[in-house]
């Protein structure tokens, strides 16, 4: 792996939407993550099996439509998850994500152990926290 590549993520969030096609949309004009994937049924396109986005700075997240069958991920109620995203501009994010509609559950603040960082929730209720804190190093 190159210095200027990001290192692939081990850790890939899944989340539930009732309406998966449009959190493709919205994920990518809020956020900007980048559609990899999107399954749908063949006979019913809106049904989403599998989605997955990439982040910029490596790893990405994975979702599908809610109610889309009785299974453990099929059976899952949308807008209860909570992600946490490293990102490197949270000021430009965090105006990205509000003029795309999020609704801003935590603004902008800088944290005493050295993160600057937001909350907001996606349409669905997901939360969102993006910032500057990278974790612990082992």
């Amino acid at each position: 792996m190159s210095d200027d590549q990001p290192a692939p993520s081990a850790v890939w969030p899944i989340l539930t939407y009732r309406d998966a096609r449009g959190a493709v949309e919205f994920l990518a004009a809020a956020f900007g993550f980048q559609q990899t994937t999107v399954y749908a049924r063949d006979d019913a396109p809106a049904v989403v099996e599998h989605a997955e986005m990439s982040w910029p700075l490596g790893g990405g997240i994975m979702f599908g439509t809610a109610a889309k069958d009785n299974g453990p991920f099929g059976a899952r109620m949308p807008g209860n998850d909570c992600v946490y995203v490293v990102c490197d501009a949270p000021d430009a994010l965090c105006e990205r994500a509000t003029a795309a509609g999020a609704t801003v559950v935590r603004g902008l603040a800088d944290e005493g152990y050295g993160s600057r960082g937001f909350t907001v929730a996606d349409p669905e209720g997901n939360l969102w926290s993006f910032g500057t804190y990278r974790g612990h190093s082992t």
